[in-house]
């Protein structure tokens, strides 16, 4: 029994204390069942140890935070252990009136807001609410403390949530709500805070340039803050930025390092952007439009930053962020936004979604990414489109670890791309020269990249079901049909012919 647990022990250990807690205090042991299958989209450890009477559930998290999800959708955390959390449950009996309180009004308020609460719990059924929490806490071995001091301990649990407690339904993968309507940091502030800690840094201490320089991540997040706070004295080290944005050749941060320097419009910097662009053809033909005269330096980086950059953070689409925080390792908050952005999506919103799918693949996150897919493909009208989405999604869905529904997605897939058989021939003439037996218009599509992604899908579809428990039949289906899509292929390759060879040895030697 540790010390953040303990209290969570003696409940289990003594029934008469549970019995308080569960009544009226509503933390109640015997209701652990949430009734929906959960997880954190972390992929972190969870459990539920107690419910309340409403059908809500208190879940424990792998590091002992304490997450409450409510059964209309909303969850949150209320404390950083059990027996923190039980010492806001206990001293604020009725803490759901209180997630969205104004912790900036009177307090002679607040405290009436916090006295009419108890009152009706008192008048409609604990009217020995005092002595109860009383008893309770001295029998936990926990504090009684000023109730709006607890009153902001929940705020600031419940402003954790996000990213890192985003709870999911297990089967449908969408995210709870917050169960607080509380102000939070935007966005962009959480993202580009480590780019401005850099700018003011790379300000005062040149020793410290290359360091920024050299950290691709670090390096972009410092082009962002900067794009947002432009300083002529940054001019320097906004040049260092750019000639090692320039090795990886064509890329956002390359357009908007070679437009923070241009903007000055100094005749250096045109040769030296011109070098850059010279020596690496991505350079080149990422800085298209680069003007003949250095004269025209910053009249190009004028134009190229109005229509491509903006200088408000708080208009930049959210995607930025995502991605920004991915590259910066905080796996979390990247995936936080693209859940959130994902179960808003709509009929109208085709293209995000295809978009959030590749986001989340990057993030290695294949059960986020299958879902945007899936909706993706369900948005498309034309048939080719919708195959080539669905393709995608079967290699997701096998990534995921869902071979079964990889296999009936790529067999989709393939329907749609061939597409509806011809109609049959009703002339006597076709009849009798048999024409109603003509194949499918199908080598379109199997002479492009597509038909190798789909030969090599089922190979490895085949593989991943072989390597399963009771999925032979599929395995052994999904290699018969990618053998017969190999042989539709205009010019198979010796890696995907190898890849058909080694599966079906595979699949014979078991």
């Amino acid at each position: 029994m540790t010390r953040r647990d303990r209290a969570l022990e003696l409940l289990r250990q003594h029934s008469e204390l549970a019995g308080v807690a569960a009544f009226p205090f509503d933390f109640d042991l015997d209701r652990a069942d949430h009734g929906e299958a959960v997880r954190l989209a972390s992929g972190t450890a969870l459990k539920v140890v107690a419910g309340d009477d409403t059908g809500g559930s208190y879940f424990v998290c792998s590091n002992g935070e304490v997450l409450y999800a409510s059964s209309e959708g909303e969850a949150g955390l209320v404390g950083d252990s059990v027996d923190e959390a039980l010492e806001v449950l206990i001293g604020l009996p009725g803490w759901r009136d209180y997630t969205d309180l104004d912790l900036q009004a009177d307090i002679a308020e607040l405290e009436a807001a916090v006295a009419r609460t108890e009152e009706s719990i008192r008048g409609s059924y604990a009217s020995q609410l005092d002595l109860d929490r009383s008893r309770l806490l001295a029998g936990l071995g926990l504090r009684q403390l000023p109730q709006l001091e607890l009153i902001r301990r929940l705020h600031r649990s419940l402003l954790r949530t996000e990213p890192d407690f985003i709870l999911l339904n297990a089967d449908e993968g969408c995210a709870y709500a917050l169960l607080d309507r509380l102000p939070r940091r935007p966005l962009w502030k959480t993202a580009l805070a480590p780019g401005r800690a850099d700018l003011v840094m790379l300000r005062s201490d040149r020793t410290r340039w290359a360091e920024v320089a050299d950290d691709p991540a670090r390096r972009a997040t410092l082009l962002r803050a900067a794009q947002y706070d432009r300083q002529t004295t940054d001019l320097p080290f906004l040049r260092e930025v750019l000639r090692a944005e320039a090795q990886l050749g064509h890329t956002e941060e390359l357009r908007l390092a070679a437009v923070l320097v241009g903007l000055h419009g100094h005749a250096q910097d045109y040769e030296l952007i011109q070098s850059l662009r010279m020596a690496n053809s991505d350079v080149y033909y990422g800085l298209g439009g680069f003007p003949e005269a250095a004269q025209d330096l910053s009249a190009w980086a004028t134009a190229f930053d109005v229509s491509n950059h903006g200088q408000d953070p708080a208009e930049e689409d959210e995607l930025a962020w995502a991605e920004l925080a991915r590259r910066q390792g905080r796996t979390e908050l990247s995936r936080s936004i693209l859940l959130r952005l994902l179960d808003e999506a709509g009929q109208r919103d085709a293209p995000l979604l295809g978009h959030l799918a590749g986001q989340f693949t990057r993030l290695g996150d294949f059960i986020q990414a299958a879902r945007a897919r899936k909706l993706h493909a369900s948005l498309q009208d034309d048939p080719q489109q919708r195959g080539a989405s669905m393709l995608s999604l079967a290699t997701l869905q096998r990534r995921a670890g869902d071979v079964e529904a990889a296999w009936k997605s790529l067999q989709r897939a393939v329907a749609e791309l061939d597409g509806p058989p011809p109609t049959p021939p009703t002339d006597q003439l076709a009849l009798d020269l048999n024409l109603h037996e003509q194949e499918r218009h199908t080598v379109a599509w199997r002479g492009l990249q597509l038909g190798h992604r789909a030969a090599e899908e089922h190979f490895l579809v085949a593989r991943a079901a072989a390597a399963a428990t009771g999925l032979s039949a599929t395995a052994r289906a999904a290699l018969a049909a990618g053998i017969a899509v190999l042989g539709t292929l205009m010019r198979p390759t010796d890696d995907l012919r190898g890849l058909a060879n080694a599966v079906t040895e595979e699949l014979e030697g078991r």
